[in-house]
């Protein structure tokens, strides 16, 4: 645990879910991996479909509607339909086969492997705080039971505009009912996490677990965004009860 500012008193945590509470890189990899697997079979004119067609319209996607990242359902949902249109199959072959790919990948992302250690450091959290998920993304806390440790499950696209804007870390501040400045937001992402953390006024802990982000390069340019504390295993958490 590292320190680069001193903390003020911590009256609740919000924490963020994917490489946050569990390792999310293979679990969107098989889903995605799925998906495609799918869409080969689907039609004769994707036999020869790569996830790498599907990555390439998501990101020309948001290029020409910027806001879509706010709702990833919609977002992946959308990409896979404009794939599928652009492999020349007509409207409703490439709805009817963007909706069943959704589909795959729901079910897959959510085929989650929670560690004991995540489970053990929620509950202790949870005794001594209360606790609210913030997500950018679309798993689902029901079904990897993570959801009895959280007041409240918040989501981008359905609870407002995604991280690093500041729309579900004030709703989080509301339903606690407390000033940011008393909530600890814990996440792996600095570009979000961290950054829509410190703009919110909260405070922010950066957990590096499942990821290679370096803080060095990031800071050097926005020292007023760096996080007040580092750590490297969720369960340093409990260092603070």
């Amino acid at each position: 645990m590292y320190f680069y500012r001193m903390l003020r008193p911590v009256h609740a945590i919000t924490l963020d879910l994917d490489n946050t509470l569990y390792n999310n890189y293979s679990v969107i990899n098989q889903a995605e991996t799925r998906a495609v697997s799918f869409l080969q079979q689907y039609h004769p004119a994707l036999s020869k479909i790569q996830k790498t067609d599907y990555c390439r319209a998501r990101k020309i996607l948001k290029i020409s509607e910027p806001d879509i990242y706010h709702n990833v359902n919609y977002w992946r949902w959308k990409s896979l339909k404009i794939t599928l249109l652009q492999a020349g199959l007509n409207k409703n072959e490439a709805q009817a086969g963007a909706d069943s790919a959704m589909e795959i990948i729901i079910h897959w992302r959510n085929k989650i492997n929670i560690p004991l250690s995540t489970h053990k450091t929620l509950s202790a959290l949870n005794a001594k705080w209360p606790l609210i998920a913030i997500t950018n993304g679309n798993a689902n806390p029901i079904t990897c039971g993570l959801q009895p440790y959280f007041q409240y499950i918040l989501r981008a696209g359905i609870n407002g505009r995604a991280k690093p804007y500041t729309d579900m870390y004030y709703l989080a501040s509301k339903h606690f009912g407390l000033p940011c400045k008393n909530v600890l937001h814990v996440g792996d992402d600095l570009q979000t996490d961290v950054k829509g953390a410190i703009h919110s006024g909260m405070q922010a802990c950066w957990i590096n677990q499942y990821n290679t982000n370096k803080t060095d390069q990031f800071y050097s340019k926005n020292t007023k965004l760096s996080p007040h504390l580092k750590i490297s295993k969720l369960m340093s958490l409990t260092y603070l009860l």
